[in-house]
């Protein structure tokens, strides 16, 4: 027999096809990656582990998942690719033995507020589809189920060409939509109050209106100053009615100032298409202050909030409309589809059957399809995306994750290790940045960067299994194990924040007094009601500062000394010492490199292939005039002292002739919160997740008020900063804040003084508070989830 018909399954020889069974990096730069080297083994789950800004999410986000997407890009079309976002090889060496790369990270999901989570995992989709074939009556196409199409209708003369000659003929057509043609499919209708819109004691030249951006020097004012519908000088309370409704009501129309062409607006219209067509989430802070003073949203009382047209919600199966269908708590929903039983629409229910069971595997049966896709926090977000990809029939590709486990509940956690785990068992490779130990714990391989964060970090400081990890000494190692102990006695509060009947979501009419003055922890399993509780119930309040999980928004020009207002300070400091402008030591400003508008780098577009970017040989990437950077503070020009680390920069503006207050205030906070090596000008754009969680914390402790929220603050923070926060937060509570926690982590429950837990369950089998009280006595009492976790944690 020759050896290619050979069928011995004990053949030592190994094909060569089989012998490419590592991912291999070599010489990886990215961002903080200092000649990062790692062999990653391919259908293994790898989890990689660091302090927040030791360079995990640079090692695999920004190197291994980049490269791939770059290069399943290029195989398509130059015209494809034009449609694509342009991606620039990584800093690396060698990349070999890639695979197919699928990113499910924590992004938020687009905060459209025409998207729900029916809409972004096709659910809503199947179920258009599923009403207009079995609704009755019979309404139309699987459009006129559809919240974002509206019914339109039209006829008139068409011109066509036909044997030389040309005809008209007249032609009509309709579309059935089912947008509710009240609040075009966006569920709430909006009130304004006019007294926030303007000061009608002023004329508009004298600054009559406050609505934000619409000043008189702009072009707002040119195109209200020069329509000729009214006296820009006169009062508008003296405005006849007329020129009242035009200047508040008056639909789009061209018209001509100074010149040019434009499209005059009144002011309500124009403030619906610019502010109210965005998610209140997705605003600036200054646009959602002046939305929520301005305007008041109601349920639409045509729809009731189902965003459909009347015809959309008569139409049912089984005495059930799509609306109804799309308010129910997802595990209710796959028990009626399980229900639906017609053979002609067989494959369709099958499917659909899958997607809800997979929202319920998941840990996410406690939504509804109609839920904004805004309001999902940041773990429920990434969960959402990987419901496509649990009964996906792909294998050998690389799964990425981004900290699966956040918002999870300790009992929860251990079902979404079960999903990674099955992910990697159908033949896949699993790359997990995660630090819970929880979740480390099941990793077959991990790679642990470090030694610290920033430019202290950067380096595989171990590379094993999970045993080895614990014996490396690594930082990671030495947490590993780390369990915090019960405090032997507790604060007292000195009062009390009563909540009274808060229904919220699925919030059952809940009564508590949260104390004040005391670290108070808020926690149940994930969709129980903790944040419908506090932020629903206790953040809108006098005196109340809330610090939620949203992203920080900043492009390569934010960097953490514009976040914070860092900047001000430095430049006024600047500025009086060497007796010119403020404006000339900000690089958005009159002090940038004419050449790079003060980038520091010149950007050049090269259509479908990745962009170049070079430095600025002018500034050389100082991103400042050369005349800027003659003057001085205390030695050093601006480029240098945004050059500093949040350390050094402390120490420079405490004392001698650079001694800023202002700035040693600000700089402290960036300290308090663990930030001390992070470089005061690099872009927000470098910065991890764990890392703009804290600079948005440090921003916040600046604000006046007695209380603090804060939405699960352990996100993306290592072992060892989980001790650093607790300290931070003892700090508050001891200089006399009241300091309520969302939180899952044991750590922080540990560390309260007082805990309200909810459940038992999630959605509808939530909404209850099921113990109040010391975490002694939770543990002690052990009668809830969460009470089991905490006893097991602590070793009790």
């Amino acid at each position: 027999m020759s050896t290619a018909m050979r069928t011995d399954p004990l053949s030592p020889a190994l094909h060569v096809a089989d012998s490419h069974d590592l991912i291999r990096v070599h010489g990886a730069r990215e961002n903080n990656l200092k000649n990062v080297s790692v062999e990653l083994p391919k259908r293994r789950l790898t989890v990689f582990t660091g302090v927040s800004g030791s360079g995990k999410s640079s090692l695999v986000f920004a190197t291994i998942a980049a490269e791939s997407q770059r290069m399943i890009n290029e195989t398509y079309s130059a015209f494809v690719q034009g449609f694509m976002p342009t991606l620039a090889r990584p800093d690396v060496d060698v990349l070999d033995g890639l695979t197919t790369a699928i990113i499910v990270d924590q992004e938020r999901m687009g905060a459209n507020v025409r998207s729900t989570v029916g809409t972004v995992t096709d659910a809503n989709a199947m179920l258009r589809i599923l009403f207009s074939r079995l609704g009755r009556p019979h309404i139309g196409s699987p459009q006129a189920f559809s919240f974002n199409v509206a019914s339109i209708s039209g006829a008139g003369a068409v011109t066509l060409e036909r044997g030389g000659q040309k005809v008209k003929e007249r032609r009509e057509f309709s579309i059935t939509g089912g947008m509710c043609p009240r609040c075009e499919g966006m569920g709430s209708v909006s009130d304004f109050d006019l007294t926030a819109l303007y000061d009608d004691t002023k004329s508009l030249n004298e600054g009559a209106l406050t609505v934000p951006g619409y000043s008189m020097d702009g072009w707002y004012g040119r195109i209200y100053r020069g329509c000729g519908y009214f006296d820009p000088d006169k009062p508008i309370r003296r405005f006849s009615k007329r020129e009242l409704h035009d200047l508040l009501h008056k639909e789009p129309t061209k018209i001509k100032v100074e010149g040019i062409n434009l499209t005059y607006a009144g002011l309500i219209p124009q403030i619906q298409k610019s502010f109210l067509s965005k998610d209140r989430e997705a605003m600036q802070p200054h646009i959602r202050a002046f939305v929520d003073r301005a305007v008041v949203f109601a349920t639409c009382p045509e729809c009731g909030g189902t965003r459909l047209s009347e015809a959309a919600r008569s139409s049912k199966i089984d005495g059930i409309s799509i609306a109804d269908a799309c308010a129910m708590q997802i595990s209710d929903l796959a028990a009626w589809v399980r229900g639906v039983d017609e053979p002609s629409a067989a494959p369709l229910l099958t499917t659909l059957r899958r997607t809800l069971d997979s929202f319920v595997e998941i840990g996410l049966g406690y939504l509804s399809l109609d839920r904004p896709s805004g309001t999902l926090s940041g773990g429920e977000a990434q969960r959402t995306k990987m419901i496509r990809h649990l009964g996906s029939s792909l294998t050998d590709v690389t799964y990425v994750f981004d900290e699966p486990t956040i918002g999870l509940h300790p009992h929860d956690i251990q079902r979404m290790n079960n999903l990674l785990l099955q992910l990697r068992d159908k033949g896949n490779t699993v790359l997990v940045v995660e630090h819970k130990p929880e979740a480390i714990a099941i990793a077959d391989h991990v790679v642990d960067l470090g030694p610290r964060a920033g430019t202290a970090g950067g380096e595989v400081v171990f590379e094993g299994t999970v045993e080895g990890l614990r014996a490396s000494g690594t930082l990671t190692g030495r947490h590993f194990d780390d369990r915090a102990a019960l405090k032997p006695s507790v604060r007292t509060p000195s009062g009390a924040l009563e909540v009274r009947g808060a229904e919220r979501h699925n919030l059952q009419g809940v009564d508590v007094d949260i104390p004040l003055g005391v670290l108070v922890v808020v926690t149940g399993v994930a969709g129980s009601g903790k944040s419908s509780l506090i932020h629903g119930s206790v953040s809108g309040r006098d005196g109340v500062v809330a610090i939620d999980q949203g992203a920080i928004r900043g492009s390569r020009r934010s960097n953490p000394a514009t976040y914070t207002g860092l900047l001000d300070p430095i430049r006024k400091a600047f500025a009086k010492a060497n007796g010119v402008k403020p404006a000339l030591f900000s690089a958005n400003s009159e002090g940038a490199c004419p050449t790079c508008n003060g980038a520091g780098v010149i950007y050049t577009d090269l259509a479908m292939m990745a962009g170049v970017a070079t430095t600025c040989e002018d500034c050389e990437g100082k991103r400042f005039e050369a005349s800027v950077l003659t003057y001085h503070l205390g030695g050093r020009d601006i480029s240098e002292v945004l050059a500093m680390s949040v350390t050094e920069a402390e120490e420079f503006f405490g004392a001698g002739e650079a001694r800023t207050p202002a700035a040693h205030a600000i700089l402290g906070r960036l300290s308090a919160v663990g930030l001390g090596y992070l470089t005061i000008g690099q872009p927000l754009t470098t910065l991890s997740g764990g890392e703009r969680q804290r600079l948005k914390l440090a921003t916040h402790m600046a604000e006046k008020g007695g209380i603090y929220v804060l939405d699960e603050p352990t996100s993306g923070l290592h072992l060892a900063d989980v001790e650093h926060l607790l300290g931070l937060l003892d700090r508050l509570v001891d200089a006399g804040k009241s300091v309520i926690v969302i939180e899952h982590h044991q750590a922080v429950m540990a560390h309260a003084d007082w805990i309200i837990d909810l459940g038992p369950g999630a959605g509808h089998d939530g909404g209850r508070i099921v113990f109040e009280g010391t975490p002694a006595d939770l543990v002690a009492d052990r009668s809830t989830l969460t009470g089991e976790h905490l006893a097991a944690y602590i070793g009790a």
